[in-house]
């Protein structure tokens, strides 16, 4: 996990609420252990909903993997909601935070023998929680050899612990960016490591303003996910400064806080819970907008596939779509399910289908959380969250 890497942070040991493991704080030791050891008891006893928000359905297969992981390992979970995209089938994914391995299982389930997890915490004890169960679960899966590994260190460190460059199709991680410091280095580690065509795939916490050091500095604000919450807008900057694709918003929900000495320091600052894919792409020629259709199969969305929040993507259906996602479908690992053509090409599809016209691209979480907030009444209660919250049945 993260801690007091680049952002020079001094750093001491307390568990954080919002995550699915212990985190390394910058935060005066005594007043964070009063917090975490003698404040938080409970999830009730939490002063906002940072860690309580909902999002989408759970997919079947999802439900399945969950249920197969062992009970010790659920139970060390520290459960912030689950990060887990579509199309894993022998891909090799590395977990930022991945605390006592819950989510790890479940993906090296989904993986397949022929793919590999590797979950990377900085407590220990957690990492040994995680270790204990590898040969549990590759006999409960039938795998002749492991593919999963779990390694004691830091987030932002990743080639101090032997992550070597562009090794990865995907990284995952869970509400834990927000509580480093020196988030660029994460953004950038990750970045060396993803292969081109990789992604990031992860959930955190978002200021609507640059935070004011009263909100940075709080240690109960910090400790819910506020304090460390990164300006929405500064997201884009440094996807783009590093060499990402402009960050795909997937997911959203406004983040309530029931306190009113918080509401205080908090003032006209708002919160919002995000999912965001990042992409690392191929340095290849200028992409034009295509004709796409989604020719179905995925995994659990084998007729639909919700992209992110401005494209879902039906079996058979024709979307266009912009340059940037374009370029995505092409150089991923989603290349082999797209059917993929330049504008005014004649497309093979399925009678009755026709082609959907463009529409604005929504990148503002909050936006899309207001939207997200209207609709709630109609929503099943059997959601997952973006970031924190998971029910499955």
């Amino acid at each position: 996990m993260g801690g007091d890497g680049g952002g020079g942070g001094h750093g001491s040991l307390h568990p954080a609420p919002c995550g699915d493991h212990l985190q390394l704080f910058s935060l005066p030791m005594a007043s964070g252990q009063t917090y975490y050891g003698q404040v938080l008891k409970k999830s009730g006893d939490l002063q906002t909903s940072a860690c309580v928000t909902t999002a989408r359905l759970v997919p079947r297969h999802i439900q399945e993997a969950l249920r197969n992981v062992h009970e010790e390992v659920t139970l060390r979970y520290y459960g912030c909601g689950l990060v887990i995209p579509e199309c894993l089938e022998n891909c090799w994914i590395l977990d930022l935070g991945s605390g006592s391995g819950r989510d790890c299982y479940a993906l090296s389930q989904l993986v397949g023998e022929t793919g590999h997890v590797t979950g990377i915490d900085m407590t220990e004890s957690q990492v040994e929680v995680a270790k204990k169960y590898i040969e549990y679960h590759m006999e409960k899966y039938g795998f002749q050899t492991p593919n999963v590994t779990f390694l004691h260190g830091y987030i932002e460190k990743l080639e101090e612990i032997g992550i070597k460059d562009e090794s990865y199709d995907i990284v995952i991680s869970n509400c834990v960016i927000n509580l480093v410091p020196d988030k660029q280095a994460v953004l950038q580690e990750v970045y060396r490591v993803l292969k081109h065509g990789g992604e990031l795939y992860f959930s955190d916490v978002y200021a609507s303003l640059e935070l004011p050091e009263e909100i940075r500095t709080h240690k109960i604000l910090w400790g819910e996910c506020l304090g460390g919450a990164l300006y929405w807008k500064d997201l884009a900057v440094l996807a783009q400064k590093i060499g990402f694709c402009p960050p795909r918003l997937v997911t959203a929900n406004l983040i309530t806080v029931q306190n009113k000495e918080l509401e205080r320091v908090i003032g006209d600052c708002r919160f919002v819970s995000a999912t965001f894919r990042l992409f690392k792409l191929p340095k290849t020629g200028p992409a034009e907008r295509c004709q796409v259709i989604y020719n179905g199969g995925i995994t659990g969305h084998e007729k639909e596939l919700i992209f992110d929040a401005n494209f879902t993507f039906k079996e058979g259906e024709i979307i266009e779509v912009d340059k940037e996602t374009a370029a995505i479908l092409k150089n991923s690992r989603f290349a082999q399910d797209f059917l993929i053509r330049p504008i005014g090409e004649t497309l093979p599809t399925c009678s009755g289908c026709s082609a959907l016209e463009s529409k604005g691209i929504i990148t503002d979480p909050f936006t899309l959380a207001g939207q997200s907030d209207s609709m709630k009444s109609r929503c099943s209660p059997d959601v997952a969250g973006g970031c924190c919250g998971i029910t499955y049945s």
